[in-house]
């Protein structure tokens, strides 16, 4: 019988994201002593230790050469071995652009259910597992149950808390017989953004601009803002459209889906794409000039102002408080 969760850890060159963490601390909650960490790549050997720490019990470190670059139809059918030798009963992904691709991919090969985009997992009625994920733009809520006796999981960044349990992952060997040709696509390069401080998606605190911002040169204010609070730099769409900044800067229902402490919208109206992608943030503070923009009814808090004027001053408050602690 099925038991226990198979947590798929993303990594690069031996770091373990901080989402991996929060799905570890989960999957330790909902199968305590029965959660297995599996990592693909090179240097995951320096993974095992992270991963005990934050709930694995045990780990399959997944380092042949074959596996250093990602390709979603080598990963899934390697996961698909992995799943045959463990035997879990679900698979918790990341909800970052890596596990979204992943996730669909390997559930339709292990022909499981999938709840994508998930807030919250739980031991429902007879101990299968739900989920709560948001739907109509974050507009609401909804619960899902996924009735395949496999289930699959992915889960938005920034949402669970992380628990350090201290244990000692035991690694576990498993055989797999892939070769080059189970790799139809591979990622042959990755080329880092330039000028990203923080991955939006991890992020505490990010500081966002839209069209207010009337120049790519204006976004040196937000910088020295995003500087002060130690912040993530993000924009609306039609922002990175223009290329006024990378694409990868871009928040929204087609673009990244945040949840940091903090959300500081500057200049931005609050369409309700760019309101999709931010309804997980915890506090949101908006500054624009228009005292009916939609992002008001969505924020905590609100400065009506001339963002040239709020926002270094801001900055400045910020700088001060700080220097003062």
């Amino acid at each position: 019988m099925a038991q226990g969760i198979l947590v798929v850890i993303h990594q690069e060159n031996g770091r373990v994201r901080r989402v991996a963490h929060e799905i570890l601390s989960l999957a330790q909650s909902l199968a305590p002593g029965h959660v297995t960490a599996v990592a693909f790549g090179d240097q995951v050997d320096q993974t095992q230790e992270t991963l005990g720490r934050y709930g694995a019990d045990q780990v399959v470190l997944l380092s042949d050469p074959i596996y250093h670059r990602y390709s979603s139809d080598g990963f899934a059918q390697a996961l698909k071995g992995v799943c045959e030798v463990i035997d879990p009963e679900a698979l918790f992904f990341p909800a970052n652009a890596w596990g979204r691709d992943l996730a669909p991919r390997t559930a339709g090969t292990i022909g499981a259910g999938l709840a994508s985009d998930c807030t919250e997992v739980y031991r429902g009625d007879g101990g299968r597992l739900g989920a709560i994920r948001p739907v109509y733009a974050g507009k609401a809520y909804a619960r899902v149950a996924i009735h395949t006796p496999r289930q699959v999981f992915s889960l938005r960044p920034n949402v669970q808390t992380v628990v350090e349990s201290g244990r000692a992952a035991e690694v576990v060997s498993v055989d797999l017989s892939l070769d080059a040709s189970d790799f139809k696509a591979i990622v042959t390069e990755v080329q880092e953004s330039q000028g990203a401080k923080l991955e939006l998606t991890e992020a505490d605190v990010i500081v966002s601009g839209g069209r207010g911002i009337k120049s790519p040169e204006n976004f040196q204010i937000l910088e020295q803002l995003a500087d002060a609070l130690g912040a993530a730099l993000g924009s609306s769409r039609p922002v990175a459209d223009e290329g006024w900044v990378p694409h990868s800067y871009h928040i929204g229902q087609t673009g990244k889906v945040v949840s940091p402490t903090m959300y500081v919208a500057v200049g931005i109206s609050g369409a309700i794409q760019h309101l999709a992608g931010i309804s997980g943030s915890k506090y949101i503070v908006a500054i624009n000039s228009d005292a009916d923009a939609p992002i008001f009814k969505a924020a905590n808090y609100g400065i009506v102002g001339d963002l040239f004027e709020v926002v270094p001053r801001l900055a400045q408050a910020v700088r001060d408080i700080k220097q003062d602690a």
